[in-house]
């Protein structure tokens, strides 16, 4: 199914955490993406294509296909997500999302 809502997220950690913290971050992450409102979900460092306009600064990138914007809705009200934050968000000293609906 094409989805009719993508949210990604764009995460940049603190200098100072351990290779322990990034495991457990990768394990919230894919507790996560349990949600029964996701069609599918990707987390990945940037791809480092070296180009001006091409921003590398990030640690991680997180994309998450909903159905539509109130399957995303759903999401960011799930007690999950709540968790996913208040236990990480000691990890990361900067995050930046942009959501996007296809126009074709």
């Amino acid at each position: 199914m094409r989805p009719g809502f993508i949210h990604t997220v764009y995460f940049w950690m603190n200098d100072d955490i351990s290779e322990g913290d990034r495991k457990a971050f990768h394990q919230g992450v894919a507790e996560l993406t349990k949600c029964k409102t996701i069609l599918d979900a990707f987390i990945g460092p940037p791809a480092g294509t070296p180009r001006d306009v091409v921003d590398n600064s990030y640690e991680y990138a997180l994309l998450v296909f909903f159905k539509n914007k109130e399957d995303h809705d759903t999401y960011q009200n799930d007690p999950d997500h709540h968790h996913f934050i208040d236990s990480y968000k000691h990890l990361w000293k900067r995050v930046q999302v942009y959501d996007h609906v296809p126009v074709s």
